[in-house]
């Protein structure tokens, strides 16, 4: 199944892998989009579904250095090159849109201002990548900081940045792209709201479950009336810990979040299980009622094999399987799985930051052709 065509909404994907987002923190000045990366996602275009790395709302929504934005129109121009290689090769591709709350460090932030979050709340141990030289330039040095303290937002804050996802979407489709998915995973402004130990408020966007989900709900109804439910996927992270998020009951709280989606009639969620060593194991039971309570594409992420990948399929969880760092390293990984050849290992010194080594450089194994001729 894993190499068959699959519709999504209106998009025929040539196979159910997808490529998930990947920072690699290789953006130019002003955070545009560059050549190279179009080059970069061109390379694995054999994907059924290219779901770009994180990019960033508006500024303050970055929280790494080199990220990509697409709030800017020199943003929009730059990411056509990339949505104009995917293409080419016939690929699809959707912007990923990112906010990431308190998950960012003040060197980051205009005006060297605190990033901001649902509520004053510290992730202990959470690090982001920063400029270590002030240069402004993927080729400098980056390092690890303790990401710094936030500051509560406002409702009315609240409100434009619902506004600025809506925006960001209208730039993605006229930078090319087929639609958008929104990161509500991984512990950023999304799932910092829905969790219940860093959101705090005591106002609408808070206490209940219902005023926890509300922001995740105004975020993908503005995205929806702006550029269609179809071409909207959200990602989550059901019951991991990530960046210092936790709840207090996620079971509840994640089927209830994909009820309001399933509701809103988005293309698909993109759940991402825990990938680390000694991860706690998403139940079957979970997964069973997860796809009850949403009705539309499930994607799943997460340390996945062929044989995982394909058992998912095959026993309904899931509609696309995303492989994550095997796309480092192996831009025609579709093919190498199809034929069970072997990957390249991903040479992790290169993952953040940078020029093309570790980025464009990776061998592909041989072509289709080849293949065909026994060779």
């Amino acid at each position: 199944m894993l190499f068959q065509g699959y519709t999504l909404q209106s998009l025929l994907l040539k196979n159910r892998i997808v490529m998930p987002p990947l920072t690699r923190s290789r953006a130019g000045g002003g955070e545009v989009a560059t050549a190279r990366m179009a080059e970069y996602y061109g390379q694995r275009a054999s994907a059924g579904l290219i779901i770009s790395e994180g990019t960033q709302i508006s500024r303050q929504g970055q929280g790494y250095a080199w990220t990509p934005g697409i709030y800017t129109p020199a943003q929009v121009e730059g990411w056509k090159q990339v949505t104009r290689a995917v293409h080419k090769k016939g690929g699809v591709i959707f912007a990923q849109l990112w906010h990431v709350g308190r998950v960012s460090h003040t060197s980051l932030q205009e005006n060297g201002q605190a990033p901001v979050a649902p509520s004053v709340v510290v992730a202990e141990g959470v690090k982001v990548f920063v400029d270590a030289e002030g240069k402004g330039s993927a080729a400098g040095t980056g390092a690890m900081e303790q990401h710094s303290t936030p500051r509560a937002l406002t409702v009315a804050e609240i409100d434009q940045i619902v506004q600025d996802y809506a925006q960001a979407a209208r730039n993605a489709i006229a930078a090319g792209f087929d639609g958008v998915e929104l990161h509500g995973a991984n512990g950023y402004l999304i799932e910092q709201f829905m969790d219940s130990q860093t959101n705090l408020r005591t106002d609408e966007y808070g206490g209940s479950l219902e005023n926890r989900l509300r922001f995740l709900k105004e975020v993908v109804t503005a995205v929806a009336d702006a550029i269609g439910g179809g071409r909207v996927g959200v990602r989550q992270a059901p019951l991991t810990t990530h960046m210092g998020a936790v709840d207090d009951n996620p079971e509840e709280t994640y089927i209830a979040a994909a009820r309001i989606l399933d509701e809103a009639s988005i293309a698909y969620i993109h759940i991402a299980e825990a990938d680390w060593e000694d991860a706690p194991v998403m139940s079957i039971a979970f997964k069973e009622a997860y796809r009850k309570a949403f009705r539309g594409t499930l994607i799943y992420a997460g340390k996945y094999t062929l044989a995982r990948a394909q058992e998912a399929l095959e026993r309904g969880w899931a509609d696309l399987i995303a492989f994550g760092r095997p796309f480092i390293a192996n831009p025609d990984l579709p093919l190498r799985l199809e034929n069970n050849l072997p990957l390249n290992e991903a040479d992790r010194t290169t993952f953040f930051g940078g020029d093309s080594r570790g980025y464009t450089d990776y061998p592909v194994y041989a072509t289709a052709d080849a293949l065909a001729d026994g060779q």
